[in-house]
């Protein structure tokens, strides 16, 4: 039987999901899980590379399952041989031809940040501090111009192969409560530290170094150098694949 596993993760002590020769990975964890579960280790199909430190809400697997076991018992069931910060949240049967990545028709992301001179005590770990008030109205103005089709080459790392930078973004919001920032986007795909750069870049305009419409050009100029700085990877959590 196919399944499809929903996993939550705190990626704190991960170097991403993807396994790693020499690197202690969320896939090889989960593997190692897999394996204790039903005596075969199984390859499994991630939907999406994530990078050291990233977290997931709502983090997709699919693979064959060596011997049958009901997806609505599947959860409790993985999660006797899994550590506390990563846990199944769901399991559901899948077609033979789905593909937890591939199937994927868009992937959501949240980024948290802290907008104060003082570190919050229970949420240190999961976003970044900036001490500078920042304005988001203002990002939020500089946020809809990354809305739409564009090539996102300015908002792309170094060290990725990838040659086709264009991407669809569905929508990119801003929402401010007190002193944490909530930036929410939905794209058909992502460059290799797209979202951190983008809110990066937001916060050039939210400290006002950079006005909204400037957004527009850098993506437009694909150069990275015109881009802001990589927000930490703590601040960034998976948030939902949509099939």
């Amino acid at each position: 039987m196919h399944v499809l596993l929903t996993l939550a993760f705190d990626g704190t002590a991960y170097h991403g999901f993807q396994v790693q020769k020499n690197a202690r990975t969320v896939c090889q964890v989960l593997q190692d899980g897999l394996e204790s579960l039903y005596g075969a280790r199984p390859p499994v199909k991630g939907c999406s590379r994530t990078d050291a430190g990233v977290h997931a809400l709502n983090y997709c697997v699919s693979y064959v399952q060596p011997k049958a076991i009901d997806p609505y018992k599947l959860p409790l069931a993985v999660n006797r041989f899994l550590p506390p910060d990563i846990r199944c949240k769901a399991a559901r049967a899948v077609p033979e031809d789905f593909h937890a990545r591939y199937s994927a028709r868009s992937k959501e992301y949240l980024y948290r940040l802290h907008n104060s001179p003082v570190d919050d005590p229970f949420g240190a770990k999961y976003s970044w501090r900036v001490s500078r008030p920042l304005d988001a109205g203002a990002m939020a103005q500089a946020a809809r111009f990354a809305e739409g089709t564009h090539d996102f080459a300015a908002f792309m790392s170094a060290g990725s192969s990838v040659e086709d930078t264009v991407r669809t973004v569905h929508f990119f919001r801003v929402r401010r409560e007190g002193e944490d920032i909530t930036f929410h986007i939905c794209a058909d795909g992502y460059l290799y530290n797209m979202v951190r750069i983008l809110v990066g870049t937001l916060v050039e305009a939210g400290a006002g170094r950079m006005a909204p419409g400037e957004m527009a050009r850098v993506i437009a100029g694909r150069d990275r150098a015109r881009a802001g700085d990589t927000a930490p990877a703590k601040g960034l959590f998976l948030y939902r694949v949509n099939y």
